[in-house]
């Protein structure tokens, strides 16, 4: 007697073409070898780079997943958020292709890339996620540790309407806000963030984004239709016409406060995520304005910023090309700033 194969497997058959790697990589400089420096009782390795030398290294990634047959890519903003960047989209070692950003938007943690070969793809039809119910079956599919291809996992939508706050690794604070989410016990591992959290018709019902460490299978993803409208706007108009201030920032609470001996337990700390790039991007908004990175932002046009109304959430109400206040934190001084927002390039 035949064994009747597990649906899994029909559903595999149809997702997993469509889902691929993004790698991000960059033109730095070329390195020869490494010295080594004292510090705090141990030796600490530093790049010794070639003079005028340069090679492409890569320098991050994710899953993605494409939703149109002309290569429409959908994934996660953090997982394509460096700005000079070059970004390729791998659909098997063979096939590699130059993907273009169309729209990054923090808030909600959503990417739109398109690829720039003109090529048929395999692709994946988005479900109404208004219409997940608590309980149902999922699959979890991407790329995790960016070595192991189209991973599948299952499980069911364990919770809706979750809402978490990402991470900061420099300060280790907490930073993104995201709503809304749907939590799955389908495991979701480091490089599965932008692969797609399927239903049992193979349809994309979110976006994998985060997980939790330390607990046993609690992931979420974002609700698809958080970026449908987006979708759309990109397709008619080439782009997403948002606000953009041009500052990296973390929201600040009492316990962040305390633990970095902050005198402020609310507002946006303007900070750098990483060393060797800007707090405040040049010639933005922010930089025009007179903003400096340990600033902390308090208010917009009156709003005061705090972690359930936070920086991200203001600016999308705010209109582009007209005047914004600000009321800004620097060191024990509150001062007034205004600026002109500007579109997000």
């Amino acid at each position: 007697m035949k064994t009747k194969k597990s649906p899994i497997v029909e559903i595999a058959k149809k997702v997993c073409p469509a889902v691929v790697t993004i790698v991000a990589s960059k033109d730095l400089p070329k390195i020869e070898d490494f010295y080594f420096l004292p510090f705090q009782g141990e030796k600490v390795a530093f790049p010794k780079s070639i003079k005028n030398e340069r090679q492409k290294t890569k320098i991050g990634g994710g899953s993605a997943f494409i939703i149109s047959k002309d290569g429409y890519v959908l994934t996660c903003n953090h997982v394509v958020e460096e700005d000079d960047a070059q970004y390729t989209v791998i659909c098997d070692p063979d096939h590699r292709y130059t993907a273009e950003i169309l729209s990054r938007d923090p808030l909600t943690d959503t990417a739109i890339l398109k690829i720039k070969d003109k090529e048929s793809f395999p692709f994946l039809k988005l479900a109404n996620s208004d219409e997940v119910e608590l309980g149902e079956s999922v699959i979890a599919v991407g790329n995790p540790l960016g070595e192991f291809e189209d991973t599948l996992s299952s499980g069911i939508v364990s919770g809706l309407s979750r809402k978490i706050t990402a991470y900061n690794n420099q300060l280790n604070t907490k930073s993104t806000c995201l709503r809304g989410l749907i939590q799955t016990d389908a495991a979701i591992n480091p490089g599965n963030s932008g692969g797609p959290l399927v239903n049992m018709k193979g349809e994309v019902i979110g976006i994998n984004t985060a997980m939790v460490m330390g607990a046993e299978n609690i992931g979420f993803a974002l609700p698809i239709n958080y970026i449908k409208e987006d979708l759309e706007e990109v397709k008619k108009e080439g782009r997403i016409k948002r606000p953009y201030l041009g500052v990296k920032y973390v929201m600040l609470n009492e316990q962040v406060a305390k633990e970095n001996k902050l005198n402020c337990a609310f507002g946006a700390l303007v900070v750098r995520e990483m060393f060797g790039e800007p707090a405040v991007a040049k010639n933005s908004c922010a930089d025009k304005a007179g903003v400096k990175e340990y600033d902390i932002i308090l208010e917009i046009n009156g709003r005061e910023v705090n972690e359930d109304n936070n920086l991200n959430d203001i600016l999308s109400n705010c209109v582009i090309g007209k005047k914004i206040k600000m009321v800004v934190l620097r060191g024990d001084k509150e001062i007034e700033l205004e600026t002109t927002l500007k579109e997000r390039n």
